[in-house]
């Protein structure tokens, strides 16, 4: 159901190598960048599937994270949550929640959040 997600930044080129190496580190790779001012940038593993979007603002004000907004991305193992989150740190992110299991047990929640360099909130879990 969901085509994409957009996130803001107010830095490109380190929101860009952020994602690069983080969505790289996933199996997906930049699919395309708009040649405008904002670079609206889509990441993903092929068009068709959920995919992110990275880029400045519409209306050219100051991106923002906005309060309770996340963006949660389904790993295939509890030790991909942990590669990840670690990957992501490397990358600049902030520890936001390091990982373990979340809920009551029988949600089988295993999550780790991360604040990208522009503040927005990643979540890596795996259910199940």
């Amino acid at each position: 159901m969901i085509g994409y997600v957009t996130l803001g930044t107010n830095d490109q080129p380190r929101a860009l190598d952020f994602y690069d190496g983080l969505i790289g580190e996933l199996g997906g790779r930049r699919l395309s960048t708009l040649p405008d001012a904002r670079g609206f940038t889509l990441y993903g593993t092929k068009r068709g599937e959920p995919m992110l979007a990275i880029t400045r603002p519409y209306d050219g004000g100051i991106a923002k994270p906005g309060n309770g907004t996340m963006v949660a991305l389904g790993m295939a193992s509890r030790a991909q949550v942990d590669v990840v989150y670690a990957r992501a740190l490397e990358l600049g992110a902030t520890d936001d929640g390091a990982p373990g299991s979340r809920g009551p047990d029988a949600m089988d929640f295993y999550g780790a959040y991360v604040r990208d360099p522009d503040g927005n909130k990643l979540c890596f879990y795996r259910m199940g």
